[in-house]
């Protein structure tokens, strides 16, 4: 998208590329044994987490590994899809069933998935674009704005916790 001033829009990976790269990612983590493929964010810089929903429409576990930051307890993402249009599967499982956990470095976390609005959203954006200079460009692709999705950590012993309950296999 240009800005009227001839401004040309960051190169950006063809689509093939960007789905085989995030295919090798899930497999140095599978068959590292969780070794590899998840780091903690650093200063303008974020950090990778593997995080588990319920499929909306299965009711089966669902895992994708998102980047994210830290922000206080909260772990926050952004629902993009390659950069592409559309919603990612794992947002639209977030959406119809709050309840997730995440696998981090340091542990596992149950978390309540939600989205970001207003000023919460105004002053979570930025630190997106500190850790990468054309992601509001590559925003800006996208016909639809960008969720930016917030990972509140959850102590509830009694909500369905992916791994557990009566559709955990």
């Amino acid at each position: 998208m240009s800005d009227g001033q001839g401004t040309k829009a960051p190169w950006l990976p063809p689509r093939w590329f960007i789905r085989t790269a995030w295919s090798v990612h899930r497999g140095l983590y599978r068959v590292t044994g969780s070794r590899v493929g998840l780091w903690r964010p650093r200063e303008n810089r974020w950090g990778t987490l593997r995080l588990t929903t319920i499929g909306r429409r299965t009711g089966q576990q669902r895992g994708v590994i998102i980047a994210y930051f830290e922000d206080g307890p909260n772990l926050v993402g952004v629902a993009m899809n390659g950069w592409g249009e559309g919603a990612p599967a794992w947002w639209l499982n977030l959406q119809a069933r709050p309840d997730a956990s995440v696998e981090m470095v340091d542990g596992r976390r149950l978390v309540r998935g939600r989205a970001a609005t207003g000023d919460e959203r105004s002053r979570l954006w930025p630190r997106w674009s500190e850790a990468d200079k054309n992601f509001d460009a590559h925003a800006a692709r996208r016909s639809s704005e960008t969720t930016v999705v917030v990972l509140e950590p959850r102590s509830d012993g009694d909500s369905p916790t992916p791994g557990q309950g009566p559709n955990a296999r």
